[in-house]
């Protein structure tokens, strides 16, 4: 037995003789002032700029057009409507699976999108995180604490489901057009931020998720796409899906 304990204690005894001890550097910096008239590093110009022409060919690109711009706004938005009405409905297309109501936490909507042309540089502003969508099938008392939690927050944006929030408490919900179930199954469609636990949400951590790599601004990318070949804009509209 006690060669046994040995063994390991030995093998990492001999790896660490073998390492080569690490050299640690002591590194010097300085604060410098940019003002108006400091002067070009024309080497760190050229550098960047070859990055910067590649980037902007893409982030430059018209995807769609808006007719008054979209903004984020509680409880309510047509931002938040048009972006989880894309999550739906790309995740029922990419999962191919229905999806009874899709959520975005309110801080995770970064920016807007202004009247006019929309290009994929805006939806980048829009969502600057790799965050993934990802799918989770959760009992109905599951989904009502999510919704408490959206009511003590003043209101995030979703889709799928209508409720109105009353000293910060979510009543009158209903799902599909039903009233909300605590015994049945519900399919719903989050950031794998937000169903990891992320913005306070531990009533989704543990349960099984079920993902395809899809990330959030290509499905955004994508969804404006799709509205702008059907000759639409991009508009979204306030519907009362939460009200006060």
């Amino acid at each position: 037995m006690l060669s046994k304990i040995a063994i390991p204690f030995f093998i990492v005894f001999l790896i660490s003789s073998c390492t080569s001890p690490q050299q640690s550097t002591t590194l010097n910096y300085r604060g410098y002032k940019i003002e108006k008239q400091t002067t070009i590093d024309s080497g760190v110009y050229q550098l960047l700029a070859s990055y910067k022409e590649g980037t902007d060919a893409i982030m430059n690109k018209v995807i769609g057009f808006s007719t008054r711009g979209l903004y984020r706004k509680q409880p309510e938005s047509e931002l938040g409507n048009f972006m989880t009405d894309c999550m739906k409905e790309m995740c029922e297309k990419k999962f191919n699976k229905k999806v009874d109501a899709a959520f975005i936490n309110y801080s995770g909507v970064r920016s807007y999108i202004p009247k006019g042309d929309i290009t994929i540089g805006k939806i980048y502003e829009l969502m600057p995180f790799d965050n993934l969508i990802v799918l989770q099938d959760v009992k109905g008392k599951i989904l009502l604490q999510l919704l408490n939690k959206i009511a003590e927050k003043g209101g995030w944006p979703l889709s799928g489901l209508t409720m109105q929030i009353k000293e910060k408490k979510p009543v009158n919900i209903l799902v599909g057009g039903k009233p909300l179930d605590e015994n049945a199954m519900y399919t719903i469609a989050n950031s794998d931020y937000i169903a990891n636990g992320g913005s306070e949400c531990d009533m989704l951590q543990g349960i099984p998720q079920i993902s395809k790599g899809y990330i959030y601004r290509d499905a955004l990318i994508e969804y404006v796409q799709l509205v702008t070949k059907q000759g639409k804009p991009v508009d979204g509209k306030v519907e009362g899906r939460i009200t006060y």
